[in-house]
C-alpha cells in the first residue's frame, strides 16, 4: 500500500519547474497579476448578484435537500418549508466589506504560500508540498470542478447577454436552433447547440495558447473597459439617487447582512487565480502578495460603489431579477447607460472566462507534471511556451457542455469547491509554520495561527450556508476522483516511481 500522505520537497519541486521540457515563460509583473485577479473577480456577478443579495428571496424551500445546513441546525427538519432568504437591503454595501475582510484572511494565507512555492497549481501544489499526495489530489480534482463549472456558467451567460445586446441595438435574433442548449432549464427555450457559448470559449482558449503575456495583455484591456463601464454607471446613475431608497438601511437586521454576505462571497472567489500564475511571474515573492491584496482592495471599492448606487436609484425589494442593474436603468429611462452596462457585463464575462480558463489549464498542467494525470497534459508548446494541450482540452471540457446544457443549477458546486480550497490553503500555513519554521518567507501572515483559523472558520460558516444537495454532489465528485487516484495516480505518480 503506497504512502498516501507522502509530500514533495519544496526545493525539489521548484527545481523541477525549471526543467526545459516543462518550463513556462516568466512574463508577468505585479500589475499584470492584479489585472488577472480583477478580471476573475469582477465578472457578471457585479451586475446580477448585487441585486439578488440586496432584495433577498421569498422562495419557499421545497424539500430538505434544498435547505442549508444552517437552516437545519436552527429549525430542524420541521418548519423549514416557510423559510425564505432575507435580503440585506441597502446594507449590502456592508455585506461586501464583511466578505472582503473574510477573503483577506484567506488571501494572506495564499500570499505566504505562493511567495514560498511559486509553482503553477495554486492550492493543489501547496497541499502536495505540505499535507500529502492524497490531499493534493483531492484539492486538484476539486479545483478542476471549480474552474470548469464556473466557466460553463459564464459561457452560457455570455451567450444570453450577447443575444440581448443584439436584440436591443440591432433587432437581430439568432435562430433558436444555434442559440440555445439542447437541454435547457425548465421554462427556458431550447435549441440544438449554443454556438455563441462554444465560440467565446474557443476564442479565449486560442488567446491563451498563443501566450500568457498575450492573454494578460488582452485581459488588462478588458479589465480597463469594464472598470470604465462601472465608473460610468456609478457617475451617470448617481444623479437619480433618492435618499429615501436607503431607508431602512438594514431592513432585516444583521441576519440580512450575513445572508447577503453569503451570496456575494462567491463573487470574490476568483482572487486565487493570481496564485496559479506564480510560476510565470518575474518576481513571485514580491508580486504575488501584491496582486492578491490589490485585487481584494480594488474589487471591494467597485462592488461597494455599485451596491450603493443601485440601492439608491431603486427600492431594494425590486432588485431580485436576473439583470437588476439593467432593469433599474430601464425603469429610469436611462437606455444609453443600460447599453453601457450590458457591454460592461459582456466584457466582464469574457475577462472572467479568460482568467478561469488560464487557471484550469495550469491545474491540469501541474497534476500532469506530477504524473497524477496523463503526461500529455504537461507538454509545453515549443514556440509559445504554454501548456497548449491542457489549454485546448480545458477549452473543450467547458465549451461543449456549455453548448448542450444550461448548467446554472450546478453553479454552487463551484462555490463549495472554492471554500474547500481556501480551508486547505489556510491549514497549510499553520502546518508549514510547524514543520519548517526556519524556511525563508518573503511574505508572512501575521498572527499565526489566529488569521488562518479565522479564515477556516469563515469558510466553514459559508459552506454551511449551502444546500444539502450541493454537499451531496460535491462529495460524489470527490469520491469519483478518489477512485481514479487509487486506480491510476497513486501507482504512477512521480513520488511513487521515486520510492519504488
Amino acid at each position: 500500500m503506497p504512502d498516501l500522505f507522502r509530500t514533495k520537497n519544496i526545493d525539489e519541486l521548484i527545481a523541477s519547474s525549471e526543467e526545459p521540457e516543462h518550463r513556462l515563460r516568466k512574463t508577468l509583473g505585479p500589475w499584470s497579476l492584479t489585472a488577472l485577479g480583477i478580471g476573475a473577480v469582477i465578472g457578471s456577478g457585479i451586475f446580477t448578484l448585487t441585486g439578488t443579495a440586496a432584495a433577498g428571496s421569498v422562495t419557499k424551500i421545497k424539500s430538505i435537500f434544498h435547505a442549508t445546513v444552517i437552516d437545519l441546525l436552527i429549525h430542524g427538519t420541521h418548519g423549514i418549508s416557510m423559510l425564505g432568504r432575507p435580503g440585506a437591503g441597502p446594507a449590502i454595501t456592508v455585506s461586501f466589506v464583511l466578505v472582503a475582510i473574510a477573503c483577506l484572511f484567506a488571501g494572506l494565507c495564499y500570499a505566504e504560500l505562493a511567495s514560498m512555492i511559486p509553482i503553477a497549481g495554486s492550492a493543489y501544489t501547496y497541499a502536495y508540498a505540505i499535507l500529502g499526495e492524497i490531499i493534493a489530489w483531492i484539492i486538484g480534482w476539486d479545483l478542476i470542478l471549480e474552474y470548469a463549472v464556473s466557466n460553463m456558467s459564464v459561457a452560457v451567460g455570455f451567450s444570453a447577454y450577447l443575444q440581448d445586446l443584439g436584440d436591443n441595438l440591432f433587432g437581430v435574433h439568432l435562430p433558436a436552433i444555434i442559440a440555445y442548449p439542447a437541454w435547457p432549464a425548465p421554462g427556458q427555450p431550447s435549441g440544438i447547440f449554443n454556438i455563441p457559448a462554444l465560440a467565446i470559449t474557443m476564442l479565449v482558449t486560442w488567446v491563451l495558447v498563443k501566450g500568457v503575456r498575450e492573454g494578460a495583455e488582452t485581459n488588462a484591456v478588458m479589465v480597463g473597459i469594464k472598470i470604465l463601464a462601472i465608473v460610468i454607471f456609478c457617475v451617470g446613475a448617481a444623479k437619480a439617487i433618492h435618499v429615501e431608497n436607503w431607508k431602512p438601511f438594514a431592513p432585516n437586521g444583521f441576519s440580512g447582512v450575513l445572508t447577503g454576505a453569503s451570496i456575494v462571497f462567491f463573487t470574490y472567489i476568483g482572487f486565487d487565480s493570481v496564485s496559479t500564475a506564480a510560476e510565470e511571474c518575474k518576481n513571485p515573492q514580491r508580486d504575488v502578495p501584491h496582486g492578491i491584496i490589490a485585487t481584494l482592495i480594488v474589487c471591494t471599492i467597485l462592488y461597494g460603489s455599485v451596491a450603493l448606487v443601485l440601492t439608491g436609484i431603486a427600492r431594494y425589494e425590486t432588485l431580485n431579477t436576473d439583470s437588476p442593474v439593467a432593469d433599474a436603468l430601464k425603469a429610469l429611462g436611462y437606455n444609453r447607460l443600460r447599453v453601457v452596462v450590458t457591454i460592461g457585463a459582456l466584457i466582464g464575462m469574457i475577462s472572467s472566462l479568460l482568467v478561469y480558463q488560464y487557471g484550469q489549464a495550469r491545474i491540469w498542467f501541474a497534476m500532469s507534471r506530477d504524473r497524477l494525470l496523463p503526461g500529455i497534459f504537461s507538454r509545453v508548446h515549443p514556440k509559445y511556451r504554454t501548456p497548449y494541450i491542457s489549454t485546448w482540452v480545458a477549452g473543450l471540457v467547458v465549451g461543449l457542455p456549455a453548448g448542450l446544457w444550461d448548467i446554472d443549477t450546478f453553479a454552487e458546486l463551484s462555490n463549495i469547491g472554492t471554500l474547500f480550497a481556501f480551508i486547505v490553503v489556510s491549514a497549510g500555513v499553520i502546518v508549514l509554520r510547524k514543520k519548517q519554521p526556519d524556511r525563508p518567507r518573503s511574505f508572512k501572515v501575521p498572527w499565526v495561527p489566529l488569521i488562518p483559523l479565522l479564515s477556516i472558520g469563515c469558510c466553514l460558516t459559508l459552506m454551511m450556508g449551502l444546500p444539502l444537495m450541493t454537499w451531496f454532489r460535491f462529495i460524489l465528485w470527490l469520491l469519483i476522483g478518489l477512485l481514479i487516484y487509487l486506480l491510476f495516480g497513486s501507482k504512477r505518480s512521480t513520488l511513487s516511481v521515486q520510492n519504488g
